[in-house]
């Protein structure tokens, strides 16, 4: 019966072919986008000799004052539209065209991670605003031959644009908003409406660390959140040394990027020697997946014992582990360097079991998962490791210790 309502349920093949042809004409706009690129490249000839004539008639001497900073004036101008066209390029390319694949990057702009339609037209709105302003400046600046109808309108077309981005982004403030309270929706599982989220609030701190409870009836901002996870430092992606380490996947570092393991309910797991980049790249993903409008929770592993243990001592483990489910991500730091006996042990499968298909656990560990029966006393580290690695992406940093290698040079110099 399953099968037959499968079936019944599945789109017909013309019509999913039909949704991908459409889908695929996004494409059509690609060579649009390049397009301006080559216009990008008229600007900057156009920027050139803008600047060759301006030093030219410096050296000259036949340079004026007004002349001057009309001339400085036009290449703000050419240097403003410029950026406008980054913008669009860019921005439109990544929102209506198809991603582009800079996680990762040193130089990945801090608004392409989360661009959207919004974003970009107020964005443009503003560049536009920019633009317009240096326009009227030269108007201004050149009043004694300037006609007083083109002062007139220049005027009213400049407050014309700042009303239109003011009410522009007046109106995507509560479309971000409710987009961000449909995204959290869709990844956080129902509460009832006698469940509120305050309930043992400073219970779900990290011993010793400050949590900032959100409010139910309001979606928290990426800094409330960025604050509630309790990282020891913000640390990002963009800043991991790279080559510092011997040896680690980049690609997959990189693909983690995107997050489309919180969203599919995988786990990822940090495997390498101390001081090899393991929690700075696990705070990284953190730091990204609030930002993308994800709950998450940091602890180390034996602050994460230590929570448990309370928590069963109360008799409300279960309720505990509940609770954790509003995080669609936990991170469990540097297991391995503190060995657990098998009550604690029997704790932490109890959290890997209970996360199992339901939310993302990111843990990072100076040894590999066939190692952990060292760390875990007690016959649960074989049924631990089977749920934590089955859906699991494992990347292992080999190296030696960022920190003794910061020391060294120090000292030598």
């Amino acid at each position: 019966m399953q099968s037959v309502q499968a079936i019944t349920r599945a789109p017909s093949p013309p019509t999913t072919t039909l949704g991908y042809a459409l889908f695929a004409t996004r494409w059509l706009q690609a060579p649009l986008y390049f397009g301006l690129v080559a216009a990008q490249g008229v600007y900057v000839y156009k920027f050139f000799n803008e600047l060759w004539a301006l030093i030219v008639r410096c050296v000259t001497g036949q340079a004026t004052e007004t002349y001057v900073m009309l001339a400085v004036l036009k290449l703000v101008d050419v240097v403003m539209i410029a950026n406008l066209l980054i913008m669009v390029i860019v921005g439109g390319y990544e929102t209506f065209v198809s991603r582009i694949g800079l996680q990762g990057h040193r130089d990945q702009p801090e608004w392409l991670s989360h661009v959207n339609s919004n974003v970009l037209k107020v964005k443009l709105a503003t560049a536009i605003v920019g633009i317009s302003s240096v326009h009227l400046l030269q108007m201004f600046v050149d009043v004694h031959h300037t006609s007083r109808h083109s002062l007139l309108w220049g005027t009213v077309i400049h407050m014309a644009f700042i009303v239109s981005a003011a009410i522009l982004a007046y109106m995507s403030g509560p479309m971000a908003a409710q987009a961000e309270r449909a995204h959290q929706s869709s990844h956080q599982p129902q509460q009832s409406s006698h469940q509120p989220e305050q309930r043992h609030a400073a219970e779900d701190a990290p011993p010793g660390r400050a949590v900032i409870p959100a409010q139910r009836e309001e979606v928290p901002s990426a800094e409330a959140r960025l604050r509630a996870a309790g990282f020891p430092a913000r640390k990002l992606l963009e800043d991991f040394d790279a080559e510092h380490p011997r040896s680690f996947d980049r690609e997959a570092v990189a693909r983690l990027g995107k997050l489309d393991f919180v969203v599919a309910r995988r786990n990822v797991v940090f495997v390498g020697p101390p001081g090899t980049g393991k929690t700075h790249l696990a705070i990284g993903l953190g730091v990204r997946a609030c930002q993308a409008g994800h709950r998450v929770l940091f602890a180390t592993a034996g602050e994460w014992a230590a929570r448990l243990a309370k928590a069963q001592a109360d008799g409300r483990l279960g309720e505990e582990l509940h609770r954790l489910d509003v995080y669609p991500l936990l991170i469990v730091d540097e297991v391995g360097y503190l060995p657990f006996d098998a009550d604690t042990s029997q704790l932490f499968f109890r959290l890997v079991a209970h996360r199992y298909e339901r939310g993302s656990l990111i843990v990072t560990g100076d040894r590999p998962l066939e190692r952990w029966d060292e760390v875990f006393g007690g016959a649960a580290a074989p049924a631990m490791v089977d749920r934590l690695a089955h859906h699991a992406e494992v990347v292992r940093l080999e190296g030696d210790s960022y920190r003794m290698r910061r020391a060294s040079s120090e000292w030598a110099g």
